[in-house]
């Protein structure tokens, strides 16, 4: 089964995808399935019901009552932390 990640920034353009595309990538190497989708902050909680992501990955603010892990993309746009929110990640996507 695939695990669905859902990418939010503030317009879901530029770093939504820069984010996506490395959340694939990551995904490929560790040899899990996956669906990302990307949203803008403000509608995530939309996305959130009918996409039903194991773990969200925002690149801006966005509420904590969602019910779904929300880590932060930055390390991902800034090179600091990268290491630690790739495992994170990982970690996620392998759980059962």
């Amino acid at each position: 089964m695939k695990k669905r990640v859902l990418v939010a920034c503030g317009t879901s353009i530029a770093t939504a995808t820069v984010v996506a595309e490395k959340i694939k990538e990551i995904a490929k190497e560790v040899n899990v399935p996956v669906v990302v989708a990307q949203c803008k902050a403000s509608e995530i909680r939309g996305r959130i019901s009918t996409f039903t992501p194991a773990l969200i990955v925002a690149n801006t603010p966005v509420p904590k009552d969602l019910g779904v892990l929300v880590l932060s993309g930055i390390p991902f746009l800034s090179g600091v932390g990268a290491d630690k929110l790739k495992a994170k990640i990982v970690a996620v996507l392998k759980e059962d």
